[in-house]
């Protein structure tokens, strides 16, 4: 079944910290940077002096109320309005007081007296505080302003995706992302985890299938953790046109990974492999899931007894009669009976004879579905620990009917183990 949601980062991932802002420069610094054209009065000033001292000693409400003094003095000069201002703004946003922080910053902002670094360091505060309380179409607008005006801080990229997706904009979102993508794939880099799975959700939730499966596939690559792992492999069996005689490869997969689960699953892949005249591959999976506690237990143990016995008796009948078969194989017309046969091989764990009896039925030809021979010589190959063999031909596996999907699965986790 696939996830309905997938987890993302609420917390933001910028923080308001202290050395956001400066907290307002020093009175005198403001002075001297503006050649002493701009000055303010003392009965202003001293309050806001104050104010900058109590903000150091982290006693914000203190602040505020020292603020509120300098502004209680009439006529006071734009030049003194804005100081004021940016020191509320900074007493308020360390005492939690968010809406006062905003009209301040905003307020600030609006004055344009700031370098333009000064002024930029304000438009990402302002988008990170208008997230903290949640408002994020304000949050888009000042953080697309930051980025529009040159910001470099990738962080608040981070914080534009999340406001989309928080907002329900899941196409702002998506657009965002990939954007980002785009941008880690030219540095070679991988996007965070929480980032990729917002990517995911944002898909699922615009019932866009292909682009759900590509940020699977990206999730898988980086994180390969089986609650990526079961979508995925979930969106392949459920594509239209998957064909049924692939289940045992979708299965073989499934198993790889760790997302062949409920000794359901275990027993319908083990039947599948005896159905195919693979015994030693049922024998195997058979024993994996003893191994695993699945099966052996419950209500169906005897059920799981009678095919374990089943499977080991196949097995030893058909082991010894292998051999002998490899030359009534090798005389048919086409390849798939030594492709057949390696595959019956490889269930014994002998991978080095499976991969060569594969690899002679592939150069004899004239194989019914040519797609599932490359299909698993990938797999012997990976099964013989040659990954780079096996990637190089399950990227030449084409097909609509999942044997190209299930190809891409299994080189994601070549890569994955390597």
């Amino acid at each position: 079944m696939i996830p309905t949601r997938f987890r993302h980062a609420r917390a933001l991932a910028i923080a308001l910290t202290a050395g956001l802002l400066a907290g307002g420069a020093t009175l005198g610094a403001r002075a001297e940077e503006s050649g002493g054209k701009n000055t303010v009065r003392p009965e202003i000033g001293k309050p806001l002096q104050d104010a900058q001292k109590l903000i150091a000693d982290r006693k914000y409400k203190e602040a505020l109320a020292k603020v509120q003094q300098a502004d209680g003095v009439r006529d006071k000069t734009a030049y003194e309005s804005f100081v004021v201002e940016e020191i509320r703004g900074a007493a308020a946003r360390d005492a939690g007081d968010m809406p006062t922080a905003i009209r301040s910053f905003e307020a600030v902002v609006a004055a344009n007296r700031l370098p333009p670094p000064d002024q930029l360091r304000y438009v990402q505060s302002l988008a990170v505080t208008y997230y903290t309380v949640k408002d994020y179409p304000q949050a888009i607008a000042w953080s697309s302003r930051y980025l529009k005006q040159g910001g470099t801080d990738g962080q608040v990229h981070t914080l534009l995706a999340q406001s989309y997706y928080l907002a329900g904009d899941y196409t702002g979102a998506t657009t965002e992302l990939k954007a980002q993508l785009a941008a880690a794939d030219r540095a070679g880099q991988s996007l965070p985890e929480s980032a990729l799975t917002m990517l995911a959700d944002s898909a699922l939730k615009q019932k866009d299938d292909a682009g759900y499966s590509e940020a699977l596939q990206r999730l898988v690559a980086a994180y390969p953790k089986t609650e990526y792992w079961l979508p995925l492999l979930h969106q392949i069996e459920r594509a239209p046109g998957f064909a049924g005689r692939l289940q045992l490869d979708l299965d073989r997969i499934k198993l790889a990974t760790g997302t062949l689960r409920g000794s359901g699953d275990y027993l319908a892949m083990a039947q599948l492999a005896l159905a195919g005249g693979l015994p030693g591959e049922a024998r195997k999976i058979v024993e994996q899931g003893y191994a695993a506690g699945i099966l052996g237990s419950g209500a169906d143990a005897e059920r799981h007894r009678r095919l374990r016995d089943l499977a080991e008796k196949s097995a030893a009948e058909d082991r010894n009669t292998l051999d002998k078969g490899i030359g009534e194989a090798a005389a048919q017309k086409d390849g798939g009976g030594l492709v057949n046969t390696g595959l019956d091989y490889l269930g014994y764990g002998e991978t080095e004879k499976g991969v060569g009896l594969i690899e002679r039925g592939i150069e004899k030809g004239n194989l019914r579905r040519p797609e599932d021979g490359k299909l698993h010589l990938g797999l012997a190959y990976i099964a013989a620990g040659q990954k780079a063999k096996a990637i190089e031909i399950l990227k030449t596996v084409q097909g609509s009917d999942g044997t190209a999907d299930i190809a891409r699965a299994w080189i994601l986790f070549a890569r994955a183990s390597t």
